[in-house]
């Protein structure tokens, strides 16, 4: 059995079909049930459990041969990442007491950056389950293609997409939400020792003009990229909400300047199969 959190999003459900069709029993961690009734109806096992509570999530993890950790993401955390940190620490508990067979987490690309950023969420994870006893592995995709979806209304309506990455011809890691569901349910169902890092990108590194291009021969009309001035940011994020916009500037900040990166070689990085074309198609069709 393996236990996956996180099913009832992008990447926990492609996890979820890739372990199915193979013909893997599948437990579906999730805060509501209702939310998981098509998993259910898919035969999966349905246990409810919250990410910042050691006992449910002990309790959905025991027994379970391979256990996938999906942690949700604050986008706009407090000082000193408290909510994430809860999260960590409920995760770490109940791994230790269930004691699965073995975990893949899913981290970042850039988890291993020492300027604290966005996702310095995934650092903290990885630096508290990293001695535990259960064999590991933190999966570290790049950015993800389907953060375009932002982008669809004003390349449909306007021509222009807005572009916090830059400079605009900049390659960029990218990967498609489904290529991180199947590589993650590939390695939990392989067999290996210790802590292992494996990172993850596209078929090919992505320019947010390669965004522009693509959006444009999917809509028929000309789209450009226009950069957002960095100057701007704060202002920016704040009239949009965000009480705390530098962490999600600075982790912008680090793929630009490129402190924000695969660490390891590049003949070592997992190359996906979905194409940016077909994440894009789908997003477009998705708000027709």
């Amino acid at each position: 059995m393996y236990a996956i959190t996180g099913i009832t999003g992008k990447v926990g459900g492609a996890m979820a079909r890739t372990l199915l069709a193979a013909g893997q029993p599948v437990r579906a961690v999730v805060r509501d049930a209702d939310r998981a009734r098509s998993w259910a109806e898919r035969g999966c096992e349905v246990v409810t459990a919250n990410m910042d509570d050691a006992t449910s999530l002990t309790a959905a993890f025991e027994g379970a041969r391979g256990v996938f950790i999906l942690p949700p993401s604050e986008f706009d955390p407090a000082p000193g990442f408290p909510e994430a940190r809860a999260v960590i620490d409920a995760v770490r508990a109940a791994l230790q007491s269930a004691r699965p067979g073995r975990v893949v987490c899913l981290s970042t690309i850039g988890a291993q950056a020492t300027e604290t950023n966005l996702l310095t969420q995934r650092t903290l994870l990885e630096q508290a389950l990293r001695d535990l006893p259960m064999p590991m592995t933190f999966l570290r995709p790049g950015w993800f293609m389907e953060n375009a979806e932002w982008d669809v209304a004003p390349a449909r309506d306007k021509g222009v997409i807005p572009s916090f990455l830059q400079p605009l011809d900049k390659p960029v890691p990218m990967v498609a939400t489904a290529d991180v569901g199947r590589v993650a349910a590939q390695l939990l169902h392989e067999t290996w020792s210790g802590v292992r890092v494996v990172e993850l990108e596209g078929p090919r590194r992505v320019t947010p003009n390669d965004i522009a291009a693509t959006f444009a021969g999917i809509l028929g009309h000309t789209v450009r990229a226009e950069i957002v001035a960095r100057e701007t940011w704060e202002a920016l994020f704040r009239s949009q909400g965000m009480k705390e916009p530098l962490p999600r500037m600075r982790m912008v900040d680090g793929f630009n300047e490129g402190w924000i990166d695969f660490e390891g070689k590049e003949a070592d990085i997992v190359k996906g199969e979905v194409q940016l074309e077909t994440v894009l198609r789908a997003l477009v069709s998705a708000q027709a």
